[in-house]
């Protein structure tokens, strides 16, 4: 089945993967903050796919929160929306773009030596529980 994003579609899209990536990188701020952002990046540029297509490309024009609750406030339904809108016209380019984010999302955790931060933990759940809200 072929999928018909509109403009908005991707602009929320890509809000909600590379938002996600920046949530990341925020949570573990007292890592590598750098470090976490680019792994999460190549994770994201790396999708194959429709979703592959649209994520090639960072959100530009978007005004991201300056605390991490401002950035969350914006990330975490436009991870939903994403996931609803692509179920409604096909569910496996969302079950795509699901595990995007979630291996976009550990790779930016595994920046840290060991286990990642309680503080990473409890975003990356913060995150699937958004992708699953759907």
């Amino acid at each position: 089945m072929s999928i018909t994003l509109t403009d908005q579609d991707k602009t929320t899209l890509r809000l909600a993967a590379w938002g996600a990536v920046s949530l990341m990188s925020a949570a573990g701020a007292a890592g590598s903050a750098h470090k976490a952002a680019t792994e999460g990046s190549i994770a994201l540029t790396s999708a194959t796919g429709p979703v592959g297509h649209v994520l090639t490309k960072a959100p530009t024009g978007v005004k991201y929160g300056k605390t991490v609750a401002e950035l969350a406030d914006q990330v975490l339904p436009a991870l939903t929306e994403g996931m609803s809108l692509l179920t409604k016209q096909d569910a496996a380019e969302a079950d795509n773009f699901r595990r995007t984010v979630i291996v976009a999302v550990e790779a930016a955790a595994q920046t840290h030596k060991g286990e990642p931060s309680p503080t990473m933990a409890e975003m990356a759940r913060k995150i699937t529980e958004a992708l699953d809200a759907a």
